[in-house]
């Protein structure tokens, strides 16, 4: 290979990492957008209500008062963990403000811990869970992926492995949001169906209910790990392929973002 074949060839592998890391900060930027979205109507259609201690506006998964005093926590910790954890992943505000995302760090993941604990005891505490038995297993996992995935994030930050630490926290920050994605890829799927296809929407159960249980955090760990292997394994074509494959990740997520903010969220606000 002469030096001009060896420039074409660097000219393009340098093409194909900027359209991967472009395609990839836009599908972060619209995930956030659709999770401040969520936060936004949590905080204006639950928060004046709970301050007014009408509490009437949640229901106990176990009729009990402790499952009530857990959902209100639970709550108002996923404000906090969709609010502040997509900001620990924005180089800029890591590098020019570290002492912020140490700390923002902390109560991010001290959150995400009390909010799993918490997690668990409404998933166990339901006399008949929404989703049936399937959403039951898959919660349980899923729940012991976010404690797993945040213990080892912490463990590398301390270690100071950093790129260790950021694969981690990406992978956490995935997971973490199961909930997001699932109700953001249930009205994707109803909104290209133009029907609830898959399932009974009275019972909410079906065969696409328990994909979805599970699909709500495989897919978008699934997706991260692609990146991952782009970034650092692949060749040109490899980065073009996991770069079209994100693209239209993005667009699903971007039509379920729409239809959840204009059926579920934004009208109750």
């Amino acid at each position: 290979m002469n030096e001009s074949e060896i420039v074409k060839v660097d000219n393009i592998a340098t093409r194909a990492d900027v359209i991967l890391s472009n395609i990839a900060k836009f599908w972060f930027v619209v995930a956030v957008i659709g999770q401040w979205i969520m936060v936004y109507y949590v905080i204006a259609h639950y928060g004046g209500a709970l301050l007014a201690g009408n509490t009437g506006v949640l229901e106990s998964p176990n009729g009990n008062q402790s499952g009530l005093i857990a959902l209100i926590i639970h709550v108002l910790i996923a404000v906090v963990i969709m609010g502040l954890g997509p900001l620990q992943l924005i180089p800029l505000i890591r590098e020019k403000f570290p002492k912020f995302h140490r700390i923002n760090g902390r109560i991010y993941l001290l959150t995400i811990f009390i909010g799993s604990i918490l997690g668990l005891y409404l998933i166990w505490g339901y006399e008949k869970m929404p989703g049936g038995q399937a959403m039951f297993v898959a919660m349980n996992i899923m729940v012991l992926l976010i404690i797993t995935f945040a213990i080892l994030a912490l463990r590398n930050a301390i270690a100071r492995k950093i790129k260790q630490h950021r694969q981690w926290a990406l992978r956490l920050f995935m997971v973490v949001n199961g909930g997001w994605f699932f109700r953001v890829g249930l009205m994707a799927w109803i909104l290209i169906h133009q029907a609830p296809v898959g399932f009974d929407p009275e019972t909410f159960e079906g065969p696409f209910i328990i994909a979805l249980a599970f699909a709500q955090y495989l897919i978008p760990l699934a997706l991260v790990e692609l990146y991952f292997w782009a970034q650092n394994k692949a060749d040109a074509t490899g980065k073009y392929i996991v770069s079209l494959v994100l693209a239209v990740a993005t667009l699903v997520m971007g039509v379920g973002i729409f239809g959840a903010a204009a059926t579920m969220w934004l009208p109750q606000v």
